[in-house]
């Protein structure tokens, strides 16, 4: 299986969308947007903000690993 490090992160708060490389060595637990300056969190029962905001989820959730 190719696991897919690109994905698109939009901010529940302003709608910015924005590309970005997931780490592939750590989750990625806060993120701020570049537009509103919010930092974001995961949702409750997410592992990292890109399973909570982004298209694609982190690489450890796309292989059926625990991820952190």
């Amino acid at each position: 299986m190719k696991i897919v490090l690109q994905s698109i992160i939009t901010c529940p708060l302003c709608s910015h969308s924005k590309e970005e490389t997931m780490p592939t060595d750590a989750c990625q637990f806060f993120y701020e947007c570049e537009n509103c300056k919010q930092t974001l969190k995961p949702n409750q029962g997410d592992c990292c903000v890109y399973c909570s905001y982004g298209t694609v989820p982190c690489p450890p959730i796309q292989q059926d690993k625990k991820c952190c």
